[in-house]
């Protein structure tokens, strides 16, 4: 191994402050261009009207770039942040950090959350957010460092290139004995030749002596760092405790802390087991009810998919304690111990696997056409230490896998690989390709919107078929859910502000597995509540898992249990108790509805943000081809039946895919109408002068962005 070598670039001392309710009252200032390095004031107005973490990040990404930023130019900024409630060590779920900045993939705003400890280091180090600017054509790292008090700009030689060998050998190297005081950010060699690169957060597992990684996904983050020069952001901070983030009310916080935990800890073995298989136990109720996406979102179900089920995984993971923050009792970051790839640079080699989520179960394994569960750990492997959204990355193969199968593209475009569906090896090619920078690997490392282009201009492939079966919107890949039959998680993708992510409006369960908004008027009351609620996670520094994922016994006998108001309720306890201040669950809505329709706004100043932005593939409404609808022809033809009254004797199957493809695309539309109506919108999906004004977030220039887009 090269020898490690660092030069000090540039250094600022500084005196850290005291957390007072949650907040450092700074934020961190780094450019990259000119060394420079400083802080800003935190504002009782920027914590009334933004709150923290993601709505901090807005904040400073706004007064960043201008409308015309692009993601590599170098005013682009990273911002990094946790919030209020963040880095709280005994209420589970409070180690997030929110990642915000202009996607390399939509060009427009993007938000990715991630556990691991950086987020609540870097509080506690001093900084409530975290933002960098600028670029430098040598490899360098920010060290943030709260014991000795110094903020440190770093040139470095002799790292390697994959992320978990970057975030072991920077733990080791600034941890002066203590790994557990080092929480890395880093990315690997498939961002710098992709636009789907993810970063990997780290946390040290003291138990197994080692670090661990998860990720911030989504937008091509990790493209922008790479591009930006950056090798890694390193933190160190001491032991945390609860009075570190110095609550307004300590009883109060451990009070309701030890309610949520002990209910988790009850409840948790007798509902979905996320202590022991993570988000794993998706897999088979997904497929059970038709939304497990198999072979590029064609199908929602397979009989292999139990191949790949919790209990398979169960069997896998390495026993133990997986909280990817101190204290948290949800406990759902598994790994895989000992695990031996058989491609690649580590092929024959043991190495540890963080996961995998069900997202990467789906995109990776049923999506594509494979039921290995094998395959998926490898994949997952290589995504994360190459640096890789896994979520993107099965999306755009299982695309280019149907455009293969389709006769869109052929060998002569693939270097020669067989790209049809259950093709495990040449899938993992392909990421091997998008880590070295060649091949068919970069194309598909564009992602599926570039693609499109690319396959129609250059291998003139037919652009409107591409247009229905390619699954991104506003640029961004689908998630791994199949919304066909869920107008609700249709309108999750589509309306969601930086594309077709689940994590802004997380519907589908709700909607096909509880049947909890069987009406349309509940679907489009769903679509603004539930967004506002999942939008104040990003805003406080906390996981959204706790919530819902594990329940009150008796929740489903409440007035509202998809909504699971008892826990509404204790995080409006846990936030007045951290913050000092007085608010009821509405509140919490009005506070995230404020950041929600900043962030809309922010879409408009870079281009984006109208109603023909909210499209989705017509793939996520019904049925494309003859041979999807004739798949589950009893559903489609008793739906044109039953519900729309039509006569469909003697129609062939390609007239009933045209029929209910207008039914299912008109639909789409009335549900933007009710929900642009309720959001307080125009019907254009613009947030109205009013709205601006009644959440406060009616600055000049926010004012400027609407008129300029005819709101007055």
């Amino acid at each position: 191994m090269t020898e490690l070598k660092v030069k000090e670039i540039k250094t600022l001392r500084y005196k850290r402050p005291v957390v007072e309710k949650g907040y450092a009252n700074q934020t961190l200032y780094v450019n990259l261009s000119d060394a420079e390095i400083s802080t800003k004031p935190v504002s009782e107005k920027m914590k009334e009207i933004f709150v923290g973490g993601k709505g901090f990040d807005l904040w400073l990404l706004w007064n960043a770039v201008k409308g015309t930023t692009k993601w590599n130019d170098p005013e682009n900024a990273i911002c990094i942040a946790c919030g209020p409630l963040g880095g709280t060590p005994v209420y589970p779920g409070s180690g997030k950090s929110i990642v915000t900045s202009i996607s390399a993939t939509t060009g427009s705003v993007m938000d990715s959350n991630v556990g691991g400890y950086f987020g609540p280091y870097l509080k506690f180090s001093g900084f409530d957010a975290l933002e960098i600017q600028g670029k430098t054509n040598t490899p360098t790292i920010v060290f943030i460092d709260g014991i000795s008090q110094q903020i440190q700009i770093l040139e470095v030689t002799g790292l390697p290139d994959e992320a978990h060998e970057i975030s072991e050998i920077l733990t080791n190297h600034f941890g002066q004995g203590k790994p557990r005081n080092i929480s890395v950010v880093s990315t690997g060699p498939g961002a710098k030749h992709s636009l789907i690169g993810c970063l990997n957060f780290s946390w040290y597992d003291a138990k197994r002596s080692r670090t661990r990684l998860k990720q911030a996904g989504r937008g091509g983050l990790g493209t922008v760092f790479a591009d930006k020069g950056l090798k890694a952001i390193v933190t160190r901070c001491d032991t945390v405790t609860v009075a570190m983030n110095n609550p307004a009310d300590e009883a109060a916080l451990r009070e309701v802390a030890k309610l949520h935990s002990q209910e988790i800890v009850e409840q948790d073995p007798k509902q979905n087991q996320m202590s022991s298989v993570g988000t794993a136990h998706l897999v088979t109720i997904m497929n059970d009810y038709d939304l497990l996406p198999t072979n590029n979102f064609r199908y929602g179900q397979h009989t292999d998919a139990p191949k790949m089920g919790m209990e398979v995984y169960r069997g896998l993971f390495d026993k133990g304690y997986d909280g990817c923050w101190v204290g948290c009792t949800l406990a759902c970051a598994h790994g895989i111990k000992d695990f031996v790839p058989s491609t690649g640079p580590y092929k024959g080699g043991k190495v540890f696997v963080d996961g995998p989520e069900y997202e990467t179960i789906a995109g990776c394994g049923s999506n594509i056409g494979v039921f290995d569960p094998l395959h998926v750990v490898e994949m997952n492997f290589y995504c994360d230490t190459y640096g890789l959204d896994s979520i993107s990355v099965g999306t755009s193969i299982a695309f280019a896998m149907e455009c293969f199968e389709m006769g869109l593209i052929n060998e002569t475009h693939t270097g020669g690989m067989n790209l049809s569906f259950g093709n495990g090896q040449a899938a993992l090619e392909l990421v091997h390709q998008m880590a070295r920078g060649n091949g068919f690997g970069i194309i598909v490392g564009q992602g599926v919107r570039r693609m499109k282009h690319i396959f129609s201009t250059e291998y003139g492939a037919n652009r409107a078929v591409m247009e229905d079966i390619g699954m991104e919107a506003k640029g961004l890949e689908f998630s791994e859910y199949m919304p066909k039959e869920s107008l609700a998680q249709q309108g999750g993708y589509g309306l969601a502000l930086k594309g077709p992510q689940h994590d802004e409006a997380w519907l589908i369960f709700l909607d096909m597995v509880h049947n909890f908004m069987p009406t349309f008027e509940q679907k489009a009351e769903a679509l603004h509540w539930f967004p506002m609620f999942r939008t104040w996670f990003g805003l406080c520094g906390l996981c959204k898992l706790p919530w819902n994922d594990v329940v009150p016994a008796d929740n489903k006998q409440t007035k509202e249990p998809a909504k699971v108001m008892q826990h509404v309720g204790w995080y409006t306890r846990y936030f007045n108790a951290v913050t000092g201040r007085k608010l009821d669950p509405e509140d919490l809505i009005t506070m995230s509805e404020r950041v929600y329709n900043f962030q809309k706004i922010f879409n408009l100043k870079m281009g984006f943000g109208r109603r023909e932005h909210d499209a989705i593939p017509y793939r996520a409404m019904g049925p494309v081809t003859v041979e999807e609808y004739e798949s589950r022809q009893e559903r489609y033809d008793g739906q044109l039946k039953d519900i729309y009254q039509i006569d469909i004797d003697g129609k062939k199957t390609v007239d009933k895919v045209k029929i209910l493809r207008k039914l299912r695309e008109q639909r789409y539309e009335e549900l933007k109408d009710a929900v642009y109506k309720r959001r307080g919108w125009t019907k254009d999906g613009i947030p109205t002068l009013e709205t601006a004004r009644k959440l406060g977030i009616d600055f000049p220039e926010v004012i400027d962005v609407l008129k300029a887009n005819g709101v007055v």
